[in-house]
């Protein structure tokens, strides 16, 4: 699919070899590069090409092709520009997604790389435009919808515009004024007050009142008195003043096409979809009425994808649609979380080669930009935390919580439940981190009780401490680093495990120095290194790791082709960690004698290749709200601290594990139902990730942020110290005047 270089426009050259954003425009029918300085600010009467390059910690890097289509564009350069965005996807070799973008009407993925807004300027782009001198400021009046991006539309300067849904900005030659209709939200109008502060340093160079007005509030203050009589003087607003934001349905039906070579759209007749139905050499639409997805495969050419198209864009002019249906075009490989949310079935390909070469290429990346980088680490190990805190391990048992001995807290047992509090010195104070793990053959009483004993240790500490839902396997880097060593035996001692293997006729294999035992040692270092008993059985080898067998009176220590040196050292240490009185036998794989293969019941095939370590996935931010038992999550596209909102629930998910982030002003009255909310999301799987229902859940409050988490942003400590509602923060920030806690 990928073009001669004569067929690709010339402004397009070096396209996509940049991180972040690229921008052109349609100007007198030519492609025109938009320089840094114009990014952000679009006109009504022009198209625009935007890519964004990422650079993702897994695999090649992501572009996103956007065209954004102003409101008064003519047709000639609508048409342009739809062909210069499929021109470039097929300069980037096809590995991009494509969105229509129609102005007040964006994306929300769109509108996070403009912060805090796009605010549209009436007429064409030229590399010529700029500020007219001499003319009188005109007044201008904004609302404001939104409460992590913010979507802003000019309105009429008139009374009747006010509602009180939203939010609005007045923009006079001396002072911008905020007005807060009693129905909007804290949130909305906090973000409002960061679009006042752009137009502020853009329009005003920094040098202009600001003034708050809220619904309802018409007396004693100067400011308000200013504000109405701008127009006219104060009147109410009517109560059925309607918001400038049309409402979109939330759950739409969905449709599937098949495109043909001539653009006919067939509808295909399906109860369900499957990822099966697409294939390679077709086109294909779905439509989800609010949004509408083009698919085409890999063996698709150009002239069928510009067909596809220019056959999608019809169906929606035909059947009336509003300008608010998004439009997203999809190449085969490539297609995003929503669109597969549609499919019954996707499944989860992991292709360590094309992995591989993607690190390749990010590496060579970090080269063109003068990093001396071979390659790139295979794992982030670093402690986010002091390691050399203070731990205190409790075994669950029913009500009963026993504390464990230091020299016993690294020796856990697969069959119970444990509490683990990690204490460690933060910013100026102790902060806690206080773990329930769950052998993965506990009993769900032992897991319930684990849950409330962890609640009442947290409220100890008044809430200030991390929690965490931890499953024996599933165990986040975190956990191990702050056991530095850590061994888990088979079998439980609590009185739910024991009851339970006496009713099931089980026999008890809780670990004891005399019976038999099969180890495989895990870590990348002396701080960080574990023991596991696995079955006594040789298919449980794996040339990747090392071993420990303990077999009566002998010892063994097994050693894996594909293991390190470092590996060997740990096998070492490990076995002084469980008996230093053992003389243990070293045997390298493939030299194994008999009684070796005896105690393992015999030799049997086992994994004998590399164990490839799946994808690094780069986090994602969702607002959740819960409802009745129903979770509803929406995406944070390029987050940042900022997008911490002190009212919200948030979850950050980072595949291995996810944070549920709880705000100081959210309605969530307890941790423990915080953690609910992790488990939810975790059985939703917004991006169809497979994540697994043992994943590890992480709660953190707003104002104890441990390293581990705040390590996802560019964090500034001062931010995390402020008080009052995210309205009454922004408003400090932008008086000049931040309102910090003191600790």
């Amino acid at each position: 699919m990928s073009l001669h270089s004569k067929d690709i426009d010339s402004a397009f050259e070096g396209a996509g070899k940049k991180l972040g954003l690229e921008i052109w425009c349609i100007e007198n029918l030519q492609l025109v590069s938009v320089p840094k300085s114009s990014h952000g600010k679009f006109y009504t009467g022009s198209a625009y090409v935007i890519l964004n390059t990422a650079l993702l910690k897994s695999g090649p890097p992501q572009h996103d092709i956007h065209y954004w289509l102003g409101n008064d564009v003519n047709e000639e350069d609508s048409t342009l520009v739809s062909d210069k965005a499929l021109e470039l996807d097929a300069a980037l070799g096809s590995c991009t997604v494509q969105y229509r973008e129609v102005q007040g009407q964006e994306t929300e993925k769109f509108l996070s790389y403009f912060r805090p807004c796009i605010i549209p300027l009436d007429g064409k782009y030229s590399l010529r435009s700029g500020k007219s001198n001499g003319e009188t400021y005109k007044i201008s009046m904004l609302t404001c919808k939104g409460d992590h991006v913010v979507r802003v539309k000019e309105v009429p300067f008139s009374r009747s515009s006010l509602n009180h849904n939203d939010v609005f900005i007045v923009d006079t030659a001396s002072k911008i004024f905020l007005f807060s209709g009693c129905n909007s939200s804290i949130q909305e109008r906090a973000k409002a007050l960061e679009v006042v502060q752009y137009i502020k340093e853009d329009k005003h160079g920094g040098k202009c009142g600001v003034a708050t007005v809220e619904d309802g509030k018409f007396v004693g203050d100067s400011d308000v008195g200013e504000f109405w009589s701008l127009f006219g003087g104060y009147a109410p607003i009517p109560r059925d003043s309607p918001s400038a934001f049309q409402q979109q349905p939330d759950t739409p039906s969905t449709t599937f096409f098949w495109i043909n070579l001539q653009g006919k759209l067939c509808q295909i007749a399906a109860n369900s979809l499957n990822k099966d139905m697409l294939e390679k050499d077709k086109c294909y639409m779905l439509d989800c009425v609010n949004e509408v997805f083009v698919w085409t495969g890999r063996n698709t050419s150009i002239t069928e994808r510009r067909i596809s198209i220019s056959a999608s864009e019809d169906f929606l002019r035909n059947q009336g649609r509003t300008t608010g249906t998004h439009l997203t075009f999809l190449t085969e490989g490539l297609e995003t979380t929503v669109f597969r949310s549609y499919f019954d079935s996707w499944p989860q390909i992991a292709e360590p080669k094309l992995y591989d070469e993607g690190r390749e290429k990010v590496a060579a990346i970090f080269k063109q930009q003068g990093h001396d980088v071979k390659e790139l680490p295979e794992e982030d190990f670093e402690p986010y935390v002091n390691c050399r805190g203070i731990l205190k391990v409790w075994r669950v048992n029913g009500d009963e919580l026993s504390l464990l001995p230091a020299a016993e807290q690294m020796k856990l047992f697969s069959g119970d439940c444990y509490i683990v509090k990690y204490t460690y010195p933060g910013n100026g104070r102790d902060e806690n981190v206080i773990y329930a793990w769950f052998g993965h053959e506990s009993m769900t009483e032992d897991r319930a009780a684990a849950i409330s004993h962890m609640s009442a240790i947290v409220d100890s500490t008044r809430g200030e401490a991390v929690m965490a839902q931890v499953h024996q396997d599933m165990e986040p880097v975190q956990f191990f680093l702050i056991f530095q060593s850590l061994i888990v035996f088979k079998g439980g001692l609590s009185t739910q495990y024991k009851k339970f293997i006496v009713e099931e006729g089980i026999v008890d294999e809780t670990y004891d120095e005399k019976k038999m035992a099969l180890f495989c040692i895990q870590g990348t270092s002396p701080c960080n290194m574990q023991a596991f008993q696995v079955d006594r059985v040789s298919t449980c080898l794996n040339s990747s790791y090392c071993y420990i067998l303990q077999n009566g009176a002998s010892v063994f220590t097994w050693i894996g082709n594909l293991s390190s040196s470092r590996d060997h050292d740990l096998l070492d240490r490990m076995v002084e960690l469980i008996n230093p009185t053992w003389q243990p036998i070293s045997v390298r794989e493939g030299s194994e004698p008999e009684v070796f293969w005896n105690a393992l019941g015999g030799k049997s095939e086992y994994p004998r290749e590399k164990e490839i370590k799946g994808f690094i996935e780069d986090p994602h931010l969702f607002t959740c709200t819960l409802t009745e038992g129903d979770l509803k999550v929406k995406e944070i596209y390029n987050f940042t601290q900022d997008d911490l909102t002190t009212e919200d629930i948030l979850v950050l998910d980072c595949c291995r594990e996810i944070y549920v982030w709880i705000g100081c002003h959210s309605d969530l009255n307890s941790k423990q139902q915080a953690l609910n909310i992790g488990q939810k999301f975790l059985e939703t799987d917004i991006l169809v990730e497979g994540l697994s229902l043992e994943t590890p859940i992480y709660v953190v409050t707003e104002g104890h942020e441990p390293p581990f988490f705040t390590c996802f942003f560019a964090w500034d400590p001062l931010k995390a110290k402020m008080h009052g509602n995210s309205f009454e923060r922004k408003l400090a920030i932008l008086k000049g005047r931040p309102s910090i806690e003191t600790v």
